[in-house]
Order: structure tokens, then sequence, then C-alpha cells
């Protein structure tokens, strides 16, 4: 059996039927800087609640994928094929994928194992919608930073629809070694001007 092989909280091990196993965790109340502001621009930064994704995690119904850079083009596993299995907990979404033989013949997932092996996978990023606020309560929220640490808006999610979780090169979550794609605000702390709401993708 081969040696397993770690990228910071991502790990992939050979086990002894074919298959590869990787791991991996998105601790949440972590906060990452995507937008750092200037030119008259406020820094933005997001941070998920504990359990933000348990509102799909928790639907034994709803299928989540497990993706190389967010394309459903080039799929390692999924919950409903049985190879992909989520836990939420307060502290981390952790997940464990299966890479079965049969789908480490595809071309982009032997791209993926060489980068992977290369150093050059570093992180989980998660696709996701926030939920309506039909559904939930209160979905998100977004506050000022303590002065003493910045002037940032913070984006707290609270309850998110999660789609898939990509494989990706360039982590926005250093500490938590996730990325985020880029997204529009959906809402601004009370007393400032709504913009058009939009929805992540």
């Amino acid at each position: 059996m081969e040696s397993p092989v770690f990228n910071g909280g991502l790990e992939l091990r050979a086990a002894g039927d074919g298959s590869r196993r990787l791991t991996g965790r998105f601790p949440y109340g972590k906060r990452a800087v995507l937008d750092a502001g200037g030119k008259g621009r406020r820094p933005k930064k997001e941070q998920f609640a504990p359990n933000a994704f348990s509102f799909a995690v928790d639907d034994p119904d709803r299928d989540i994928h497990l993706l190389l850079g967010h394309s459903f083009d080039r799929p390692l596993a999924s919950r409903k094929a049985g190879t992909l299995m989520l836990q939420d907990s307060a502290e981390a979404l952790s997940f464990e994928a299966v890479l079965t033989p049969e789908i480490q013949r595809a071309s982009w997932v032997q791209d993926f194992l060489a980068g992977f092996a290369a150093g050059l996978i570093m992180g989980i990023s998660p696709g996701f919608r926030v939920a309506p606020p039909e559904a939930v309560e209160k979905p998100e929220d977004v506050t000022e930073e303590p002065p003493e640490e910045g002037n940032a808006l913070i984006r707290t999610i609270f309850a998110a629809i999660l789609f898939e979780l990509s494989m990706v090169t360039r982590p926005a979550y250093h500490e938590t070694e996730a990325d985020l794609r880029h997204f529009q605000w959906d809402r601004t702390p009370k007393g400032l001007t709504h913009p058009l709401k939009r929805w992540r993708v």
C-alpha cells in the first residue's frame, strides 16, 4: 500500500481494492479576505457560522458532488453514487471521498492526482447558494468589523445550500485549506443602501 499524501488539511490514501480515499475538512468560524478594499472601497471578509452547511447535508435526498475546479464535467465523487460521505458538526464540515479505480482512469482524475502529489492542489472550495429567507429565518448577515481589528464588512453565512465541494489550487481560507469563488454581496448592514440581491452559484 502506498504511503498517504498530505496537503494541508487534505489526506489521500491508497486502499487495497485499488481505490483511493481522500479526506478533508472545512472548519467553521474562520474568516477569509475576499476583497482587500482600497480606492474608496471597504474590505470585505466572509465566514461561515457553525453548521452552516447542515441545511443541505442533513437532507438525505440532496445530491452533493466532489469536483475538480468547480466543473461538473470533472467529477471525482458524489453522495448519491455512494462515494462521498459528509459529516457536519459545530466545528467543521468533514468529508471522505472514494476515488474508485474506474473514475481514476478519467484524464481529469489523473490531472488531480498528479497536481495533488506535486503540492499544487491545496484546498477545497464549496459551491453554494445562501438559503432563501423563505426557508430560513436568518440565512446570512453583514456586520461591521470591530474597530480594533479593522474597518471591513464581515459577511456571516448561517445557512447555505451546498451543491458541491471542489478541489482547488489556491485557497483563500489559508487556515482551513479552503477556497471560495467570487461572490457579490447579498446584504449590507442596516442603515446602508441594499444592492440588488444576487445569488452566488
